[in-house]
């Protein structure tokens, strides 16, 4: 099985709302540039100082729990865990904005490039600046949770 066999990659928005709204509007450039494996679209969403917790806390990606702050840190972030993903399916159920920041419910599957297939269910919060550029993004998910939906797909 290649990474071209297991599909387009897709968001698939359920949440009542779809109203345009700056930090909202920040998460849909994200997982648009996810999406479509930009990295330097991704990373140009991010305001200089912005930084990403995912997942918040210490966790495989970030052992000190203090995220990853700045330019390099972010675009070491994409390499050792977005690059690494053959497909994703952003299923967002609920959707909250107030002031600059705003809060995802919803569940990413993704599939690695070995045909295993994860689904990380979690809270996806996005804050901006006044000019909607990333100050932080940062994902509320347990790790034990996701890899007990850890499956191989069918090989058909």
């Amino acid at each position: 099985m290649t990474t071209t066999d297991f599909g387009p990659s897709e968001v698939r928005w359920n949440a009542p709302s779809k109203a345009a709204h700056p930090a909202r509007d920040a998460a849909f450039r994200s997982y648009d540039a996810v999406l479509r494996k930009d990295k330097e679209a991704w990373l140009a969403n991010f305001a200089e100082d912005g930084w990403i917790e995912d997942p918040v806390g210490p966790s495989m990606f970030d052992e000190e729990g203090k995220g990853h702050h700045g330019p390099d840190a972010r675009a070491n972030f994409w390499d050792i865990t977005i690059a690494t993903v053959a497909r994703f399916e952003f299923d967002i159920t609920d959707s909250f904005a107030c002031a600059n920041e705003c809060v995802n419910v919803g569940t990413i599957y993704t599939t690695l490039p070995s045909g295993h297939r994860a689904a990380c269910e979690g809270v996806f919060h996005y804050a901006v600046n006044d000019n909607g550029e990333l100050l932080s993004l940062r994902a509320f998910w347990e790790l034990d949770r996701m890899m007990a939906t850890l499956k191989a797909l069918d090989a058909d």
